[in-house]
């Protein structure tokens, strides 16, 4: 029954929040004390105080009478209801993506950009079931690497923007591997770039570059938006759009500074990616678990080693063996400690007993030669000499019209034991080479430009001998400038042991 029952008319009228207060009252009063209650405490009420006291006589034990049956207390009470489902966060889910989601931390973005992304992406499932695929190889290393750090999971998502998680992507503007490293980026956070590997190719490599400088751009200004916006645009470019802002009083946030379409479009795509992960039965995307450990570990070599020998070893194929190993280049490995080789977690034991096994045979790890090319030597001469055609030695050592061959320049020559030489080489990847983009009346401006001081110098040669001396020491300078990379990886790799050599020298001949 309700107390309003019991009000008289004098109260009814009186505004809500004195009856609020009466209310109150009632509420723990006994029933045959409520008539007298109301009596005492109705005309304070009207004064200034709206404090309510009752006396301790007048509140006697709430008392109603309860249906039988009702327990006594709280805790005589059955939790006969479903459960709410908790999630424990101190023991690791068995779902990859579910560490993700629990890992999450950066401030969503909501607009309708991210909208027609999200829409975009699940109107193609198999694309992001195929890039989530190939996503699996690496992701619970980058999730490591991550927490290792306290940096946010929703990065972990990124290469699917750069690259769709492709190792051996390459963009016209140079930008190359997983996480898109330019050249002159990647070199700022020590990836090797020479003739026997590019480390922004590497995954071990390229993703510890990634998170650093992911790291530093966000410490610039304290917002992930702006950071990831830094790593596709560069962070002067952002410093500055944020710069131009600020000089006109408006917010210099990611949604207000101006910048280039792809950057404008950038952070929507990774948002619209981590929704799908995020709630996945509410797209109806049907998400296949990734086991919640590691898919590949490294081992040391010590040694040179091939790719197809080494992917032989741990029974795996080759095209599998690069896609751990994307960094080489060429068909042989060196070896140091630098760079281990990367292999399948599973067949880690496989490939110990099959190395131990081989080793015991006393057969070579490598088959391949070196052969560093003479003046006036010509490729097609040494591929005769060792008994291949000039086609299939520049196919080996990725030779193309565009590449440069100089005195000095390191050949791989396939020994007689070399597996599946042709293949192999076909199968590494390498970096492209970008021709001129020069426009055409510039390319013409810095041919004549050549023509004119090739002239130069035939009437400065009778004048007398500074101008020899000039060009020799010019061509000292390009001739050194071509031998450096290749003694730098010679050094490095031979400083322990003349068994870190790249590759063995070719013998005089065959």
């Amino acid at each position: 029954m309700s107390i309003f029952r019991f009000l008289p008319a004098a109260a009814t009228r009186r505004s809500f929040r004195r009856l609020g207060l009466a209310a109150l009252a009632w509420c723990t009063l006994a029933p045959n004390a409520q008539a007298q209650s109301l009596a005492a405490e109705t005309e304070p009420l009207r004064g200034a105080s709206t404090h309510l006291t009752l006396p301790a006589a007048t509140t006697p034990t709430l008392a109603p009478p309860f249906p039988e049956g009702l327990p006594a207390t709280v805790a005589d009470i059955a939790d006969d209801g479903p459960r709410v489902p908790t999630i424990d966060l101190t023991i690791p889910p068995d779902d990859l993506w579910q560490r993700i989601r629990n890992g999450f931390g950066m401030p969503d973005l909501e607009t309708p950009s991210v909208t027609s992304h999200q829409a975009w992406y699940l109107n193609r499932p198999e694309l992001l079931r195929n890039t989530f695929t190939r996503a699996s190889k690496y992701l619970f290393h980058i999730v490591e690497e991550l927490e290792k750090r306290g940096m946010p999971t929703e990065l972990a998502l990124l290469p699917f923007v750069e690259s769709s998680f492709n190792p051996q992507a390459q963009s016209p503007a140079r930008a190359l591997g997983m996480w898109q490293f330019i050249p002159s980026t990647g070199k700022n956070y020590d990836l090797n770039q020479n003739w026997w590997m590019d480390e922004r190719r590497d995954i071990i490599a390229s993703t510890n570059a990634a998170l650093e400088y992911l790291q530093n751009i966000y410490e610039m200004n304290g917002d992930w938006h702006l950071a990831l916006a830094s790593y596709n645009w560069g962070e002067g470019a952002v410093a500055r759009a944020m710069a131009k802002n600020a000089a006109k009083g408006l917010p210099t946030d990611y949604l207000s500074i101006k910048m280039p379409d792809e950057t404008r479009y950038y952070v929507p795509k990774l948002q619209a990616i981590k929704n799908i992960i995020a709630n996945p039965q509410i797209f109806n995307f049907r998400l296949d678990p990734i086991p919640n450990r590691p898919y590949f570990a490294t081992v040391g070599m010590d040694r040179n080693v091939d790719v197809s020998i080494a992917a032989n070893l741990a029974e795996i194929p080759l095209k599998d063996f690069i896609a751990l190993n994307p960094a080489y280049s060429r068909p042989v490995i060196p070896g140091h400690n630098d760079n281990p080789l990367v292999i399948p977690a599973e067949k880690l034991a496989i490939f110990m007993a099959n190395l131990e096994h081989y080793e015991n045979t006393s057969k070579p790890l490598s088959n391949w030669y070196t052969h560093q090319l003479k003046p006036k030597e010509k490729i097609d001469s040494v591929a005769k000499r060792f008994g291949i055609s000039g086609a299939k030695l520049r196919r080996l050592n990725g030779i193309t019209k565009r590449t440069k061959v100089v005195p000095g320049m390191t050949l791989l020559v396939p020994g007689p034991n070399a597996l599946q030489s042709e293949a192999v080489a076909d199968a590494l990847p390498k970096t492209a080479e970008y021709p001129d983009k020069r426009s055409k009346n510039a390319r013409l401006s810095a041919a004549s430009k050549g023509k004119a001081a090739a002239k130069g110098k035939v009437a400065s040669k009778s004048s007398g001998k500074s101008a020899s001396k000039r060009s020799n020491a010019r061509k000292s300078s390009v001739k050194a400038q071509k031998k450096a990379p290749v003694r730098k990886v010679a050094t490095k790799t031979t400083a322990k042991t003349a068994a870190k050599t790249p590759a063995k020298k070719a013998p005089a001949s065959k």
